[in-house]
């Protein structure tokens, strides 16, 4: 499904999701991108994990003027450098955790144009918008280095409404503290693949997806992080099905939009189990 991006003069947030944990999201006259990769793949070299064919429907040709793009980590499936090079003219600001922006100032960005955070600072991109960095249980690094940089989840207020973007992480308590400490999120974006039974604690199981929703107190989940890249041994579906089933048991409200398919919050909210037709 392939829409028009330009008009971002949404009262209520509009979120279009572009496979894996690439996703705009549109409020009132501004336009917030996460996690952009749009290279057609996930890694430094261009034959490796490459995504599959027919996802690749948006690019960043598409995108309209991006008033802030926000990176969860540095890993080559969040952060890829031949995006955000096309972006770097069409962006105000990238927003980033600590330690991140080195990468940004190797590859010839201005200073102005990136912000770091820690986990709990917040950065006010205007009145109606801020973004405060929570914590993940994950790790950071780009070919042989690791853990020289920050990774992070997000809540981001867009005047009453609050989301919430997991980035990467695995399961703990601190959904339940985000949940304490902002109340009510409207939708959580949370990871949903790659996860293995070698790497329990830096990918959650999807019933552990569904778990952490209900602890950030979350009307609805939307599970990313699949569908676009085969980062794990898992089916490229078995991710989806195993997290609808655990968020109809807990009583978790689930989204599952077709790549390209909008959310528009609370009034349009797809949950078609289209992977089943593929």
């Amino acid at each position: 499904i392939k829409h028009d991006l330009s008009n971002a003069n949404q009262a209520t947030p509009k979120i279009t999701w572009f496979g894996h944990s690439s996703y705009l999201i549109q409020y009132q006259g501004k336009n917030i991108l996460v996690d952009p990769v749009f290279s057609g793949n996930a890694a430094p070299v261009t034959f490796a994990v490459k995504s599959f064919l027919g996802t690749d429907v948006y690019t960043e040709k598409d995108m309209p003027h991006i008033d802030l793009v926000i990176i969860s980590h540095d890993h080559y499936d969040h952060l890829d450098y031949k995006t955000v090079s096309a972006l770097k003219s069409q962006t105000d600001k990238f927003l980033m955790p600590l330690g991140v922006s080195s990468h940004f100032m190797s590859w010839g960005f201005d200073e102005k144009q990136t912000h770091e955070l820690d986990w709990w600072e917040t950065f006010n991109f205007n009145s109606e918008i801020k973004v405060t960095a929570t914590p993940a249980r994950h790790f950071s690094g780009r070919s042989f280095e690791r853990a020289k940089t920050l990774w992070a989840s997000y809540v981001l207020e867009l005047g009453q409404y609050k989301i919430f973007i997991g980035g990467d992480s695995g399961y703990d308590d601190q959904f339940a503290k985000i949940g304490q400490k902002f109340g009510t999120i409207d939708i959580a974006m949370l990871e949903c693949g790659q996860y293995g039974v070698n790497w329990p604690y830096i990918h959650m199981f999807p019933e552990q997806t569904a778990q952490a929703a209900k602890d950030l107190n979350a009307k609805f989940l939307f599970p990313v992080h699949w569908g676009k890249f085969i980062l794990s041994v898992h089916s490229w579906n078995e991710s989806i099905q195993r997290v609808s089933k655990k968020a109809q048991e807990i009583g978790v409200h689930i989204t599952t939009p077709i790549i390209g398919e909008p959310i528009i919050l609370n009034q349009t909210m797809p949950d078609s189990k289209w992977w089943e037709k593929l």
